[in-house]
């Protein structure tokens, strides 16, 4: 019987295969998702990523500047969008227009989210500093294209944020 399973190249397959069935289960129920956002930096429609997404990540609300995060889009909640988070609450940003004020100071449970391509991201400068709540998960890694496989790239937008320790220095 064991020399059926070792020399019969099918079932070497699906048992192999079927090994990889709890690894799967176990990942979607600790929050990783996989998804195609418009997260492309070629601005191409026709080929979007895949990315690994983590959705404990805003179970935790446990956010970091730059981290790149999927979120309900304040202005039709029907819509999910990708964006970058620019700063958190209690931070002061430097906003661009259209958003009437020069700068905001973040309120609590808030965060400040602006797309990778700026001037033509509809994004926080937009709408206004967006809830936390709104944050269903944070994107870790590019799956596809093989090229930009790996880990997200952590920016930040140290000159367009104000970090106080103190946030009564307002």
């Amino acid at each position: 019987m064991a020399r059926f399973f070792s020399s019969n190249p099918t079932i070497r397959v699906c048992v192999g295969i079927a090994s990889w069935i709890p690894v799967i289960i176990w990942s979607i129920d600790h929050g990783f998702t996989i998804s195609s956002p418009t997260f492309n930096p070629d601005s191409n429609q026709l080929t979007r990523d895949i990315v690994l997404l983590n959705r404990q990540a805003a179970i935790s609300h446990k956010y970091i500047r730059g981290d790149v995060v999927t979120l309900y889009a304040p202005d039709d909640p029907d819509k999910v969008i990708t964006k970058r988070i620019i700063a958190l609450e209690g931070d002061t940003v430097f906003t661009l227009p259209p958003y009437p004020d020069k700068f905001l100071r973040i309120p609590n449970g808030h965060c400040w989210v602006e797309g990778d391509d700026t001037y033509h991201s509809k994004d926080s400068n937009t709408f206004g500093p967006v809830p936390l709540g709104l944050i269903n998960a944070k994107v870790t890694y590019i799956l596809w294209p093989l090229p930009r496989f790996g880990k997200v790239p952590h920016i930040e937008k140290p000159g367009r944020v104000a970090i106080y320790a103190d946030s009564s220095a307002f």
